[in-house]
């Protein structure tokens, strides 16, 4: 078994993240990983790092604004001098948790770009390339994907919108216009902000060497989580309802699957943005198989967080 040393998680506070938190914060001794904890400053975020030393973990919050590219790049400073100074135990995992559906596309993020594409893939992207020379080998990237990209029978009955993928720059650039486009358009950004996801991880196994993994997790459905909190009431309402429909996924029980996918030597050989849907590991739809744009996503995002002023050095490649 590989020492578990440190695993950094973006999107502690809540859902998803807290009870993956929570399940690694949990283990027995000598299966027990070193967190830290990247998610926005504040008494959320320093009650779930409370609560998983409750638990007998080293953990230690980092807080950051995801929106903000200069915040992200501040947390993964904060990360590095962590290590560097032995504050941590290496670093075996990092695990993109976080994610957002901005209830209005025209809703632009600190460095001008689309919230949904800004905060689900960019800030990540940056996060991941300002550590990649940070990780102890074997170790491993685990992105949170959704299965939203393509549209199957039940998501066409239920209205849930496809990607629509275009350059990257162009996803990245809000909507323009007076009138908000809706939820319509919404839930379009956030599949192709979960289709460049599925591409990026492919791009990012090609770049990153063969010391470390990277893999992309699916936790199922789970309406009624915080993930559509600017959607409208009605809309919030209708999730919570369906969340207690038997056999939907919940944070509760997804949360542990996701921290086993970053720690468990069942999931070690995970590689190429292997995608599993909860516990199954599952084939990808062609479309999220294309080496040009994943390419092109690999190029477009280095220009995009360069142009947000995230300046680039030899040990923080995008």
């Amino acid at each position: 078994m590989t020492e578990p040393g440190t695993v950094l998680i973006t999107g502690p506070t809540r859902n998803l993240g807290r009870h993956a938190v929570l399940a690694m914060a949990g283990r027995p001794d000598g299966q027990r990983p070193d967190l830290l904890l990247v998610g926005r400053a504040g008494r959320d975020l320093t009650a779930v790092t409370d609560e998983a030393r409750a638990l007998g973990a080293h953990a230690v919050e980092i807080g950051c604004d995801l929106a903000s590219l200069a915040d992200v790049r501040a947390a993964a400073a904060t990360a590095r001098g962590l290590l560097a100074d032995g504050a941590v135990r290496p670093l075996r995992a990092l695990v993109a948790n976080a994610g957002t559906m901005s209830a209005d596309t025209r809703q632009a993020s600190a460095d001008g770009y689309e919230l949904t594409f800004a905060v689900n893939h960019l800030a990540h992207a940056r996060l991941i390339g300002d550590l990649i020379g940070s990780f102890t080998a074997p170790a491993r990237v685990v992105l949170v994907g959704s299965n939203t990209y393509h549209a199957n029978f039940w998501r066409k009955l239920l209205r849930v919108a496809e990607a629509e993928w275009a350059d990257p720059v162009e996803l990245a650039r809000p909507a323009g216009g007076e009138e908000n486009p809706g939820m319509a358009a919404s839930g379009v950004a956030y599949s192709n902000a979960k289709l460049a996801v599925l591409y990026y991880a492919h791009e990012l196994q090609r770049q990153a060497g063969p010391g470390i993994s990277v893999s992309v997790f699916e936790p199922g459905w789970m309406p009624g989580t915080a993930l559509g909190r600017g959607a409208p009431a009605a809309f919030q309402a209708m999730s919570r309802a369906l969340g207690r429909i038997p056999g939907v996924s919940t944070p509760q029980r997804s949360g542990p699957l996701l921290a086993a996918m970053a720690v468990d030597d069942e999931w070690a050989h995970l590689r190429d943005g292997a995608f599993v849907v909860k516990t199954k590991l599952t084939e990808v739809q062609p479309v999220a198989h294309d080496r040009g744009r994943e390419r092109r996503l690999w190029e477009a995002t280095a220009e995009l967080v360069q142009h947000a002023g995230a300046s680039r050095t030899p040990d923080a490649e995008v």
